[in-house]
């Protein structure tokens, strides 16, 4: 095949002069037959030939001449407008038969031609050289201005602009100058591209030319600094336009004002400009009920925006799809879903198609996942792509219903469908695996985002921090903020907040104090949230004297403490009745113009009703109520609970009572608060009676729960042997066995829950192994295991994951691998969590075969390699000191074809390398695995 310019040759001959290819059909000459040079409007222009040869016959008149010349470009110009050569052209061959044709003017007809009829695109470039040429030539100015317009036009980005402009100075200086047409293409293009500082240098340059900008100048300058929120040099512009050049701003002129006024949040100044178009009988379009109707559903004036679509409907063009979606969208994020639906439907019946973004704010407001996904689906029948945004709508809905399978599934199937998550998904899954406490898979998903892009950012690893720290796994979100540090990613307030609060919350008040003296070594400045989660932290330790030197700290570092700081402060206080104090404290709040707040009153209530002070409670409750300050329902609960405990039952009835009559949605502590009176009392039965209540009004039990129940049995169990103890034919060794008691009441407690007959005893028992692992009751967890096998109930995945976690931090190791070997029977899977448990307290005996054959049974099941090296070998078997342990268990890895990534073993040197000594007894081979 020829080279391209050999190819391109028959058409460049087509574009000769005539007089050198006399032998050729003239294929084609200038489209443009109006504006040429002559002495008319209507004088065309001859085929580009030199000088020489131009000029018409001296025996012909210059008449005639026009209207047979007219009459031959006509000709011409069809003949090669229908050439088969220009339909193959692309527009790269075509701009190089212009640019080196000798004919200016035809080469910028060809080109015009061609980004009319076959939508070519060319460089600002091309054109720039052509308009030197015909400037150079000397041809017409109508020509060079056709030139510089499709240069200025063909301008997609601001660097192109910025040459472009470049060149528009050098064309002025040799040329003609702009005129008023190519300055208003500029502006137009120096608009749509964002450059507004540039376009008000140009505004300013043709006024000193002395040119008179009309009402499209006037409009594109006004809408650009209104764009930019530059009302009121936009308002001076508009001002000058009528007074100077006596013209009449119309729809475009005052919807660009709306939007200027919208941008600065100027709502008032929006309406009223709104207002003055229909009094000027300007009738308002598209754009400025648009800008108006989306400013008032950012400002939650959703119905406001409701009314003006309706009027919108009346008075001008049909509300586009995106003029539904922002209110749609409004009024989703105000928990109006019904009204929202209600105004798609509507939507859809007034023949407006919904776009993605409909759909998606539809999605993002759903509650319900079943409609979320319902929406979804709809939206694919419907012919609507979704995008990153959608899926990450649908997943957020997922992942805040904890249904974190099916958000893995969404996640998937956007990738299959070519559709990447970004870092914000990423993030709500993480932050949804964390919330379900399973950091093993959160990890898994950073460690994704860690091999390339999209990246991890402080958000990522702030979230799994949290996650590692509610989990009260503070060494792992130590390594978190270490590899973030080690990433490039400096940690913010934030992050050291939240692992301040990981170890505030398991008592670790001298590492909390670490973290907050590097926390300001690095330069952040500590928040209320610092100081108040320190403060917290010494009341939960004891350690009230340190608590108020860290307000006084607090204080003296300019940061000023809020209600809720003192309230940490004053529930310390009741807590050790010194009730003196806590008001002393109260005193102090209102000098400081903190307002005391419900929490402020019920935790003073709550402290005197436990101190059986319940007169006082009252006048407490008086006075709050007397402060404009509404009880809560944790107020009542705790005037339920005193009257309970003075034995007051009916009274404790009635005001649980008038909680329901009065429309209250009961929370757990009200019904808990209730329960107890009823176990105070001996009535058992009318406790287990209520717990059935509670659960059919939507309120799970909580440990909490069960351990007031189980306190009520274990009190039924006592009287009954005191009561078998005073019979006359009693044995008098009768004793009252701790862990027999216990067994009694857990038995005891699984038994009446079956007795409910609400479906739920499964439920309940896994709730209740769960509640009892996690505060680590081990032993009563299994005494409640036993019996739920016994029942030929097998508790889920959770339960038994924190069940078998529970009794390997008490060294159970027996007792943990028969559960373990009994729930693989059962085909439940345990997690990295467990099995990084498992192998580690296997290594912590000596029992390295048994925590081989364990590590290699884990590797048989689909568990992310990566995931592994973090949550096993670095977090477990590192953390703990057996580095030879974690180098054997990373070669049979390898061996068993699950190496992990370059990133993981980048993370397992550097955790490798922390101990020097310790590595170097491994060997070198293992040293050579880690890449040092």
């Amino acid at each position: 095949m020829a080279p391209p310019i050999a190819r391109l040759r028959p058409l460049s001959l087509l574009l000769l002069p005539r007089a050198a290819t006399t032998h050729l059909v003239p294929a084609f000459s200038s489209s443009s037959t109006e504006n040429k040079c002559g002495t008319g409007p209507d004088t065309p222009r001859p085929q580009a030939l030199p000088v020489e040869e131009q000029g018409p016959p001296l025996s012909q008149s210059r008449t005639a001449q026009q209207s047979r010349r007219r009459k031959e470009m006509k000709q011409m110009e069809r003949r090669w407008q229908r050439s088969a050569v220009l339909a193959t052209l692309t527009p790269a061959q075509a701009a190089a038969v212009a640019t080196t044709h000798p004919d200016a003017v035809s080469a910028l007809d060809l080109l015009i031609f061609l980004s009319r009829e076959r939508s070519h695109e060319y460089s600002p470039d091309t054109f720039a050289t052509l308009a030197l040429r015909l400037v150079e030539a000397r041809k017409c100015p109508a020509d060079v201005g056709r030139a510089r317009v499709h240069m200025i036009r063909s301008c997609r980005t601001q660097p192109e602009m910025t040459r472009a402009m470049d060149d528009l100075d050098m064309l002025a200086r040799r040329g003609p100058r702009m005129d008023l047409m190519a300055y208003g293409t500029l502006l137009i293009q120096l608009n749509s591209l964002g450059m507004t500082a540039t376009l008000m240098d140009r505004y300013r340059r043709l006024l000193r030319e002395d040119l008179k900008p009309n009402l499209l100048i006037y409009n594109t300058v006004i809408n650009a600094l209104c764009k930019d929120g530059n009302v009121r040099d936009a308002r001076l512009i508009m001002d000058k336009a009528v007074s100077e050049s006596g013209m009449k701003p119309d729809g475009f002129t005052y919807s660009s004002m709306i939007l200027g006024y919208c941008k600065n949040n100027d709502l008032a100044s929006a309406i009223e400009v709104f207002a003055r178009m229909g009094k000027e009988g300007c009738e308002p379009n598209a754009a400025a009920y648009s800008n108006l109707i989306n400013k008032l559903c950012d400002s939650g004036r959703v119905n406001e925006a409701l009314d003006l679509m309706a009027e919108m409907t009346r008075r001008a063009a049909p509300p586009a799809a995106y003029d539904f979606t922002a209110p749609i969208a409004a009024l989703c994020d105000a928990g109006r879903t019904e009204d929202a639906w209600r105004l798609f439907v509507d939507m859809k019946k007034k023949g407006c198609t919904p776009n993605v973004y409909t759909y998606t704010s539809l999605i993002s407001g759903q509650r319900t996942p079943r409609l979320a996904i319902g929406l979804f689906y709809r939206m694919a029948r419907d012919g609507v792509l979704p995008d990153t945004v959608t899926y990450g709508a649908l997943i957020k809905v997922l992942v805040e219903d904890r249904k974190m399978d099916s958000a893995l599934t969404v996640c998937n199937a956007m990738q299959r469908h070519g559709c990447l998550p970004d870092t914000i998904t990423y993030n709500k899954m993480i932050k949804g695996y964390c919330a379900i406490g399973d950091t093993d898979k959160a990890m898994a998903m950073l460690i994704d985002l860690l091999k390339g892009k999209p990246t991890a950012t402080l958000v990522t690893y702030n979230t799994i921090i949290k996650g590692y720290c509610d989990s009260g796994n503070t060494s792992a979100a130590l390594k978190i903020l270490e590899l973030m540090e080690a990433n490039g990613c400096e940690p913010d307030e934030w992050s050291y907040n939240e692992l301040i609060s990981g170890f505030c919350k398991i008592s670790e008040m001298e590492s909390a104090s670490r973290l907050f003296k590097e926390m300001v070594g690095h330069g952040l400045r500590p928040d209320e949230v610092t100081y108040t989660t320190l403060i917290s932290g010494y009341c939960k330790d004891e350690k009230l004297d340190r608590a108020a030197e860290m307000l006084e700290h607090m204080k003296g570092s300019g940061c000023r403490p809020t209600v809720r700081t003192y309230n940490v402060l004053i529930h310390a206080l009741t807590k050790q009745n010194d009730f003196s104090a806590a008001e002393k404290l109260c005193e102090v709040m209102l000098q400081e113009k903190i307002s005391p707040n419900v929490v402020t009153y019920s935790t003073m209530i709550d402290g005197l009703c436990r101190n059986g002070a319940t007169s006082l409670a009252l006048e407490m409750l008086n006075r709050m109520v007397e402060n404009s300050c509404l009880p809560s329902l944790h107020t009542y609960s705790s005037l339920i609970q005193a009257l309970g405990q003075e034995g007051k039952v009916e009274e404790a009835e009635e005001l649980f009572s008038d909680l329901l009559s009065q429309g209250h949605t009961l929370d757990e502590v009200a019904y808990i608060k209730m329960i107890e009176v009823y176990v105070i009392s001996g009535k058992v039965n009318r406790a287990f009676d209520l717990l059935g209540k509670m659960i059919n009004a939507g309120c799970q039990p909580t440990l909490w729960t069960y351990d007031v129940l189980i306190k009520g049995l274990q009190n039924e169990y006592l009287m009954g042997d005191r009561n078998l103890v005073s019979l006359p034919d009693a044995v008098s060794d009768c004793s009252f066995d701790d862990q027999a008691i216990k067994e009694y009441a857990i038995t005891g407690l699984s038994s009446k829950l079956a007795d409910l007959d609400l479906g739920l005893s499964r439920q309940l028992n896994d709730a209740l192994l769960s509640g009892l692992s996690r505060s680590g009751r081990w032993f009563e967890a299994y005494k409640l295991y036993r019996y739920m096998v016994g029942q030929g109930l097998c508790p889920n995945q959770e339960a038994y994951n924190c069940f078998i976690i529970s009794i390997l931090r008490a060294l159970k190791v027996d007792l943990a691998m028969g559960v373990f070997r009994h729930m693989s029977a059962q085909h439940r899977e345990l997690h990295l969590v467990g099995y990084k448990a498992l192998i580690c307290a296997l290594c912590q005996l000596h029992r390295r075969k048994e925590a081989q054959f364990i590590f290699e049974h884990m590797l048989s099941r689909a568990f992310n390699p990566d995931n592994i090296v973090w949550t096993v070998l670095i977090d477990g078997l590192l953390g703990a000191g057996y580095k030879d342990v974690c180098m054997k268990f990373l070669q049979i890895m390898e061996k068993n074809h699950r190496k992990p990534s370059f990133r993981s073993y980048n993370i397992l040197a550097r955790e490798g390398l922390k101990k020097q000594p310790l590595l170097e007894s491994v060997g070198l081979d293992a040293q050579q695995q880690f890449g040092t």
